[in-house]
């Protein structure tokens, strides 16, 4: 009966945590609709989707304050320095670097890469990266890490466990799923299989870091860094093709 009402708690815990993530983002986009950056951002490179994460991570945060207050749980935003934490965002660096340049020249072989949407100015360039190394990671891994992989740790603790398995790998597919782009009418999703995939590695990985670090700076790092070089890479190699 106890792991019934367990099982039970779970499935709504994690329904309530998609819509609430997929609330958070629509809002964001909702909100950074609203704004002409012209000025800033002529282009729209980077403005408009950072408007969004921003909306996104306060969401989030007024999610975590209320609960944490309410419920005393502990999301571990705060820095902490942990050699655990800075040994996993070490090696993930380099090993997405060394993934990021091998996928860019087979992209290169292949004539496979595709050129930015926008001018590589000045502007462009240290307004998206900016955005993907300060930003991005930042707002995704408190809604998309530390909300969900802590709310589901406190609905299983009544169970002795040795690791949070099932909160990784649930928060891993939450995150996967939110890079489906969903329509309503009818209702329909569009993906690139290859883009879910990535996520849910990626989210793993992030999942895993935070869990042994107990800090959400580790993971927002590394997640930060791995858009940085995508992003980065990219721009030096459309350069030098």
């Amino acid at each position: 009966m106890k792991d019934k009402k367990i099982i039970i708690n779970l499935f709504f815990t994690v329904i309530i945590l998609f819509v609430i993530q997929f609330f958070a983002s629509n809002l964001g986009s909702i909100v950074a609709s609203l704004f002409d950056y012209t000025a800033i951002d002529k282009d729209n490179a980077f403005m408009k989707i950072a408007v969004h994460h921003i909306i996104q991570m306060l969401v989030a945060l007024l999610i975590i304050f209320i609960i944490g207050k309410t419920k005393n749980i502990k999301f571990n935003l705060k820095p902490k320095i942990n050699s655990v934490g800075v040994k996993y965002t070490i090696v993930f660096s380099v090993i997405i670097f060394i993934y990021v340049i091998i996928s860019y020249l087979i992209g290169c072989k292949t004539n496979s890469i595709s050129p930015s949407e926008y001018e590589l100015n000045m502007v462009n360039v240290l307004g998206t990266l900016g955005f993907q190394l300060f930003l991005s990671g930042t707002s995704e891994e408190i809604l998309f890490r530390a909300l969900p992989i802590t709310i589901l740790e406190r609905v299983l603790c009544e169970k002795k466990r040795e690791n949070q398995k099932f909160e990784i790998i649930t928060a891993a597919i939450l995150f996967s799923l939110a890079h489906i782009t969903w329509t309503f009418n009818p209702i329909s999703g569009s993906f690139n299989v290859f883009q879910l995939i990535y996520a849910f590695i990626l989210g793993l990985v992030y999942g895993i870091t935070y869990t042994k670090s107990k800090s959400i700076v580790y993971p927002a790092i590394m997640h930060g860094m791995s858009n940085f070089f995508m992003v980065g890479i990219g721009y030096i190699f459309q350069i030098l093709i």
